[in-house]
């Protein structure tokens, strides 16, 4: 589940394979086109472009020794001219101010949206999260944000990291710019568009079946580390099928704009673009829509 969704929706958390050795710009060979969805990095270019561009998709929550950049993947941040994020992950201030859109609209409170029951399993649940805050600091949080929280610590590793934070890591060194294909107010606001009580019942049903949530989640780390493209894009409406009929909303939609958006930001430029992972597989993933407005879009070794 959730803001996750956003996140994960598109995963953004797995371990790359490590490079082969293929430079920059080589993609995967004719023989290998059994392996051509295995892989989370890709070339873009064709269709009038003066330079590639790149596309790589991440996981936003990894256990840290997991969270490791492939050579190849280096040398192309160190060959980008901008990174493109979904979000400004360098815009301190919109990250900072984020917590004035995770807020539910008109003063619900999420005890008010479940039995009182209910609320007393959650709210048990999160104590044993120890959490900075308790749930009664987080009752006008939408509830797809808490469950968000509950997704980062199901990963039992003592310390986490994500392939956006390496990415960015790695670009301070160059001094390449940061941008966001998204503002953290346009996602916190897709949240707006599923009411709050199917995500307060949501959040209690994450809380019942959490054991079942810790095996997809796992699974999901082994389809990332695998870089099986064509697992991820069935195993992504497996892990939480109430969403299932937001697909729309919170992935083929916010695909379709990103490849509306891209052919501007490659025009004269080099852009590596990293999302997550879920994102790029389909016939609405993100590889076949710029397919289809005439750009080759191959595999290269990670």
């Amino acid at each position: 589940m959730v803001f996750w969704c956003v996140a994960m929706a598109g995963w953004g958390c797995g371990s790359p394979k490590k490079s082969n050795g293929n430079t920059v710009g080589a993609p995967a060979s004719q023989a290998a086109q059994q392996e051509e969805v295995n892989t989370l990095l890709w070339e873009i270019s064709g269709n009038g472009l003066k330079k590639p561009s790149y596309l790589f998709g991440t996981m936003h929550i990894l256990c840290a020794e997991d969270a490791q950049l492939s050579e190849n993947l280096q040398q192309i941040i160190r060959n980008s001219e901008v990174i493109y994020f979904e979000l400004d992950m360098d815009d301190m201030k919109q990250m900072l101010g984020a917590l004035q859109y995770l807020r539910m609209a008109d003063g619900q409170k999420i005890s008010e949206l479940l039995t009182p029951e209910e609320y007393a399993r959650v709210e048990s649940y999160f104590k044993q999260l120890s959490l900075p805050m308790p749930l009664s600091l987080l009752n006008r949080f939408k509830p797809y944000f808490l469950s968000s929280l509950i997704g980062e610590r199901i990963l039992t590793c003592e310390q986490k990291n994500g392939m956006e934070m390496q990415i960015m890591g790695e670009s301070k060194k160059y001094e390449k710019e940061i941008k966001g294909l998204e503002t953290m107010q346009f996602q916190a606001g897709i949240f707006d568009s599923i009411p709050y009580a199917k995500q307060a019942k949501d959040l209690v049903n994450y809380i019942d079946s959490i054991d079942n949530y810790k095996k997809v989640m796992l699974e999901m780390v082994d389809v990332y580390r695998k870089q099986d493209l064509s697992r991820m894009d069935s195993l992504m409406h497996k892990s939480d099928p109430g969403l299932e009929e937001y697909m729309d909303l919170l992935v083929y939609n916010r695909n379709r704009r990103w490849v509306e958006l891209m052919p501007e930001l490659m025009a004269q430029q080099s852009v590596l673009f990293a999302v997550g992972a879920g994102h790029l597989p389909g016939d609405q993933g993100v590889i076949s829509l710029l397919r289809k407005k005439g750009y080759d879009v191959k595999p290269m070794k990670n």
